[in-house]
């Protein structure tokens, strides 16, 4: 069985659920139906980074929010599925759209309705706190929670396995 660095060094495509990996899970409501919801902000540097080595990142979430437009383009994503309970289908348009093949593709995710990608794709990855039936079939589980800096993590370890940390390091020190 491939190793999880042998695994990290073919991604391409970071693939990324929301609710429970970009953020902790909760949802907040105010009054008025407005949904909140907090990014970890050295989650977004992660992904900042990683896209500087090549790697592309997509969302595939089965919520819609405004707010994850919003980070989303804040953050450059270009990919963004939101309301695909469905994730299959949208990573295969996914696929499609970029010409990477399930094998390039890393995905992260939290719960059941995670299931279908990760069993597909070349990188499994769960967060911490993810259901216990997801971290089993993960190739690698997070130190971290969702929301609390496990993209960071995912993200690093793609540029360690790629040969791209260092580098990156280095332009902070100098």
């Amino acid at each position: 069985m491939q190793t999880v660095i042998e695994k990290a060094k073919k991604i391409k495509l970071l693939v990324l659920d929301v609710d429970g990996v970009l953020t902790d899970g909760r949802l907040f409501f105010d009054f008025f139906g407005n949904e909140y919801k907090s990014f970890h902000a050295r989650d977004g540097h992660g992904i900042k980074l990683l896209k500087r080595t090549g790697v592309d990142i997509a969302i595939i979430s089965g919520r819609k929010s405004k707010s994850v437009a919003l980070r989303m383009k804040m953050l450059g994503i270009e990919h963004v599925y939101q309301g695909h309970e469905n994730k299959r289908q949208a990573f295969q348009e996914l696929l499609g759209k970029t010409g990477l093949t399930q094998e390039q593709a890393a995905y992260v995710g939290d719960d059941l309705l995670d299931l279908p990608l990760m069993v597909q794709v070349g990188l499994a990855v769960a967060v911490n706190d993810a259901h216990p039936d997801v971290k089993a079939r993960a190739d690698w589980c997070t130190t971290l929670q969702g929301g609390r800096g496990a993209v960071r993590e995912v993200c690093d370890l793609i540029m360690q396995a790629q040969g791209h940390y260092q580098a990156i390091l280095d332009s902070y020190l100098q």
